[in-house]
């Protein structure tokens, strides 16, 4: 029943390793996003994506193992299901290769690790340790196999796991001593906080006790005090061979000979959270601040540590992990700001290369930079036609992004403000150029060329090469022996580039009007008036070859040539809708098809998308459809018959080279699209340029490779990408960005922010609403919040203005900080107007006893998410100038609001602990006050954090464990009961927090296999659109994702189901139920021919048909 897509792809990374993985001498750099893995080269430019694999669990650990007789090293990776295994790089297949899988053995009912899993290897390669739970640490032994083993792969492998248990629980931080020779054992450092909270050091040896069983024996004890903001442990190598126990406001050496610790205090205090080997003594360290510091060891004579060094270096975002990459580049993995690499200087940090990261996504709202007829619409066929604006990161990362699905356009020049383009036409004014320098702009009623130099200047002339510049041209491109031929509304003419003379002219009898035309080297055809076609030579002069008039009943509607010297042309009719390919010499008939039952077809292109391939024939319907087929040049058949809607409109198309003699297509229409081949098939996407007109490709010497561009205001130069890719345009807040609200009439956001500042070592944190305007991303104004207070929640709304209308506000929930000593207040309900000259004004204020954690509207009251109630207020105006809010009615909640979903009188809560509860506000009668009263609950433990209604009593809600639940009332239920109980409908594990899910309401095609209803971001920098299914397709596309679930493999060999299968602290389902991942779905398109005919089987249709449908899925985003 329930679907879902990614639109952006994690991109929060909390791990990161280098080792020489996918060649035996070359440094790899690999980075855990959530559940995908990607793997890195460093080379002079930076970083470059060398291959990228999704897994089935979400990464929580990496560690690099290097079998005896392998060239390269092997990687480690953990997951949060509790399944770990090592992976290998297959260099012929280019692919990565599972050598050993296990999952964890031990006892279900131990208690997850509360500080993070973490993995080390012994440094004598003897052991690996795993911390998963709490109070046990698993040995993994890393076998060698001998002679007994001949038979096996001469590959060292890892052993069984064996769960040891420790008394130490709450373990902060765990590292291998490095050893002084190769006959000590392993010695395993723990930092642990005890049962009276003080910290302390443990070091326990590691040994095998026989056989195959392990021995960690209980340890010495460091029995000095340790600071209590101690957080990591470091070892060091020889000479010194010791630890570094990072604290808050020192820093201690423990000295493995002695037992002793020398301690040095910080000369200001502050939390380190990553840090990472240079060499033997030379360290840098990342603190919560963003700031990154170089850390020396000072030896005496005798090699011992006598103190040490510790400055500041610069500031990059707050890291999460840090790889040392080599020569003074460090790599800085980031959850809540942009990961980078950074070039280490002299006291200095210049960013080399930075990889942009949403996360985490707080909250987010929709904006239609297509139509702005409603909020939160979507074009039919591409959510990349919204807009998505998040507020993401935190703190000194925060910013606020602008994330669109498509493809991308970058400009490089503007030409200026030139508005009513109807056509644009590249030209050379040399023959023998290889680059476009001239470009001719066509309006209703005249033309103007402008001439580019090498450098980019332009120059408009006034003449060019002696085309007409007193009328709108039809066609314009240069053919051989140095000559140019442009089609107008009244002439057809060749002219010669250098003198400027006209070669050869065609003026049509009667005074008869050239409507449409049509050029390739060797002919021109015209349209005259949609009666007569025209087929002119243009091989020397140019020599009618054929003249055809067609009757009043089948008048030309479309015409158009190939490209290449194909003898046919094609001829698109009003009457029946008909498309006829007919012959260049006596325009005569050869094949005919009708692309629409409909509608008429309005603009025809003939172009190579695929290699090997026929090219392909795009027919635009007058309806905004999209017809394509596949053109045989031999037999001049046309097959393999596919449409789409584009819009509403018709499109006109233009082909974009690629290279290599294939093209895209641009097609410009109310929503531009790009249409490109990837892995044989059409892709269509969204532009990220709305308002063009028109374009032709420029391949200038300044601008190699780029496009013009038209549109209804101006005319620029662009790049546009070859493909579609997710777009993330960035404004540094410097500040949490926790909520944000969207104006579309005032053009602006409403932005609830928290701003960390350090004063003396104390921090202190600044709440702010701001307004920022919606296109410059600037900042119009700031409403300070009181000392102590922090924003809870923002919306935008339309509330009474005391003199009878309706006027648009921004209403602020608070909370404060201390509410221990605030015994009335704890909270304040803000409604701020936006003055005509764009500022902040407060209309009125109530102060509220728990914080206001959501806002909403029903029915033009205020509902409040209070600590524990849900409470609806009226704005009441005593005054014309000072309105009051008046409680109308209350609901107490079983723990805590977490998100509130209004529509119409029935509001759904998101419950902290207790799922999801729908109640129904009723106002009034005569004397009597509002009531709101509970009309259906979700009877199960569920730790909630986000909901909405994603169709009549569905409901979709997510949880803290990474859960997504569907949920359903049934008004008609038989008993009372029934009616009252929300009803499980789908579910499934998602693998990361949503904080946020907002409804979305598109128009879709009849026989469309989903409906987009939503919208969800994540913690992990993700977001999803939710769609629910047909019933049509709702079998179709559940068996074809167990299919594939077991066809296709992961890495790990996790299955799919396991993956996907709910799972909470109260209970865990074997697989998903009743959902669809969208992911896997569309990796149809991707698998081999044989993997694909498996897939469907028993599905009851051909492979062909379900590529067609996951095209479309896949179009979806």
């Amino acid at each position: 029943m329930a679907y879902i897509a990614p639109i952006h792809r994690p991109s929060s990374v909390r791990h990161a390793l280098k080792l020489n993985f996918l060649a035996p001498d070359e440094d790899c750099l690999v980075v855990a996003k959530a559940n995908r893995l990607e793997f890195y080269a460093h080379n002079a430019e930076g970083l470059s994506l060398q291959h990228s694999k999704a897994i089935y669990g979400k990464v929580t650990m990496l560690q690099k193992l290097r079998p005896a007789l392998s060239p390269t090293d092997h990687l480690f990776v953990g997951t949060d299901r509790f399944v770990y295994f090592t992976l290998s790089w297959n260099a012929e297949t280019k692919q990565l290769q599972t050598e050993k899988t296990f999952e964890s053995v031990a006892d279900n009912a131990a208690r997850e690790s509360q500080t993070g899993e973490r993995a080390h290897v012994d440094p004598s390669g003897r052991f690996m340790t795993l911390e998963v739970y709490e109070g046990i640490i698993t040995v993994i032994p890393l076998v060698q196999r001998g002679k007994k083993r001949k038979h096996e792969s001469d590959i060292a492998h890892l052993g069984e796991p064996v769960p040891t248990r420790i008394s130490e629980m709450f373990v902060r931080s765990s590292a291998f001593l490095r050893p002084r020779s190769s006959d000590d054992k392993p010695k395993l450092a723990l930092l642990y906080e005890d049962t009276h909270s003080n910290v302390r050091l443990k070091l326990r040896e590691l040994s095998f006790s026989g056989g195959d069983s392990i021995e960690l024996d209980d340890g010495e004890h460091y029995q000095g005090e340790l600071e209590l903001g101690s957080s990591h442990l470091i070892p060091i190598a020889e000479p010194t061979c010791g630890l570094v126990i990072l604290g808050e406001t020192s820093i201690g050496y423990y000295s493995d000979d002695t037992g002793e610790l020398l301690t040095e205090p910080l000369e200001e205090a502050t939390i380190f959270v990553a840090w990472e080997r240079v060499d033997d003594q030379r360290f840098i360290f990342a603190d919560d601040y963003g700031r990154l510091y170089l850390f020396m060891l000072v030896l005496n004579d005798g090699n011992q540590v006598r103190s040490w060094k510790l400055d500041v270096i610069g500031e990059t975002s707050r890291a999460s992990t840090l790889v040392y990459l080599d020569a003074g580049y460090v790599f800085v993995g980031s959850h809540q700001g942009d990961s980078q690499v950074v070039r280490i200087g002299e006291g200095s940090v210049d960013v080399v290369q930075a990889f942009s990261n949403i996360a985490p996504i707080l909250d987010f709202t929709i904006m239609d930079m297509g139509n702005r007829s409603g909020e939160g619409q979507t074009n039919e066929y591409s959510s990349g036609q919204a807009r998505i604006v998040t507020g993401s990161g935190a703190y000194q990362d925060g910013s606020l992004r602008s994330v669109r699905s498509g493809v991308g356009l970058e400009d490089v020049g503007l030409l200026g403000d030139i508005e009513h383009i109807t056509n644009l036409f590249n030209l050379k004014s040399n023959a023998s150029s290889a680059y476009d320098d001239t470009l001719l702009v066509t309006f209703v009623n005249e033309s103007r060329a402008f001439h580019f130099d090498p450098q980019g200047e332009v120059e408009e002339v006034e003449r060019f090469a002696g085309l007409s510049m007193t009328e709108t041209t039809l066609a314009a491109v240069n053919i051989s022996q140095g000559r140019v031929v442009q089609v107008t509304s009244s002439r057809v003419q060749t002219t010669d580039l250098d003198g400027g003379m006209v070669i050869s002219e065609w003026l049509p009898s009667d005074g008869q009007v050239i409507t449409a035309a049509s050029t390739n080297g060797t002919h021109v055809v015209v349209s005259l008036g949609g009666v007569t076609v025209v087929v002119l030579s243009i091989d020397g002069n140019l020599n009618v070859l054929k003249e055809k008039t067609y009757g009043a009943d089948s008048q030309v509607a479309c015409i158009a040539l190939p490209p290449d010297n194909i003898p046919i042309c094609f001829v698109g009719f009003w009457q029946n809708s008909k498309l006829s390919v007919c012959s260049i010499d006596t325009l005569e008939e050869v094949v005919s098809v009708q692309p629409s039952e409909d509608s008429v077809p309005r603009s025809l292109l003939l172009t190579q998308i695929f290699p090997d391939q026929p090219p392909t024939l795009f027919i635009a319907m007058a309806d905004g459809n999209v017809v394509t087929y596949s053109f045989n040049a031999l037999t001049n058949e046309l097959s393999g018959k596919r449409s789409i809607v584009l819009g509403t409109q018709q499109a006109t198309f233009h082909a974009l080279p690629r290279g290599a003699g294939l093209y895209n297509v641009f097609a410009t229409c109310e929503h531009p699209s790009l249409i490109y081949g990837s892995e044989g098939r059409l892709v269509y996407s969204a532009v990220t340029a709305e308002k063009a007109t028109t374009v032709c490709p420029f391949d200038s010497e300044a601008y190699p490779e780029s496009v013009a561009i038209a549109t209804s205001e101006d005319l620029r130069i662009a790049l546009v990408d070859a493909e579609r890719r997710t777009h993330v345009q960035t404004l540094k807040v410097d500040e949490t960005v926790r909520r944000i609200a969207y104006s579309p009439s005032l053009k602006a956001f409403g932005l609830g922010t928290i701003k960390r500042i350090l004063k003396g070592g104390e921090e202190i944190l600044l709440s702010h609403f701001k307004l920022v305007d919606e296109i410059l991303f600037k900042e119009l104004d700031t409403y300070e919040l009181n000392e102590e207070e922090l924003v809870e929640s923002v919306m935008r709304c339309e509330l009474p203005d005391g003199s009878g209308d309706d006027a648009e506000r921004f209403v602020v929930g608070t909370a404060y900080l201390d509410d221990q000593n605030a015994t009335a207040e704890r909270g304040r309900i803000l409604i701020l107007e936006v003055t005509e000259d764009r500022r902040l004004k407060l209309v009125t204020e109530m102060a509220v006893k728990g914080g206001c954690r959501c806002l909403a509207m029903c029915q033009g009251k205020i509902v409040a998410a209070l600590i524990k109630t849900i409470v609806i207020y009226d704005l009441k105006y005593r005054t014309q100038s000072k309105p009051n809010l008046v409680k109308t009615a209350t609901f107490r909640c079983s723990t805590a609001p977490i998100d509130v979903f209004v529509n119409g009188s029935l509001i759904t809560i998101a419950d902290l602990m207790k799922s999801v509860v729908v109640v129904e506000y009723k106002k009034g009668e005569t004397g009597l006050s509002d009531t709101m009263t509970e009309v259906a609950r979700h009877f199960q433990t569920t730790w909630s954090t986000a909901v909405a209604e994603v169709d009549e009593n569905t409901y979709l809600e997510s949880d803290a464990e990474g859960n997504l639940a569907v949920l359903y009332r049934d008004p008609n239920g038989v008993t009372e009961d029934d009616k009252k109980r929300l009803k499980m409908s789908s579910e499934m594990l998602l693998g990361e927090m949503v904080n946020r899910i907002r409804r979305i309401d598109v128009a879709t095609v009849p026989d469309a296999a989903v409906i987009p209803r939503a919208f969800m971001a994540t913690v992990e920098g993700s977001l999803y659109l939710f769609a629910l299914i047909t019933p049509n397709y709702l079998n179709l596309l559940m068996t074809l994702q167990s299919n594939l679930g077991d066809l296709v493999t992961s890495p790990g060999g996790i299955p799919f189901a396991k993956y996907r299968a709910y799972k909470n602290a109260v209970r865990e389902s074997d697989e998903p139920y009743r959902f669809v991942d969208g992911d896997l779905i569309e990796r149809f398109l991707d698998v081999e021919e044989e993997v694909q005919r498996k897939a469907v089987e028993g599905l009851g249709v051909d492979v062909e048909s379900v590529k067609g449908m996951v095209e479309v899925l896949r179009r979806l985003h």
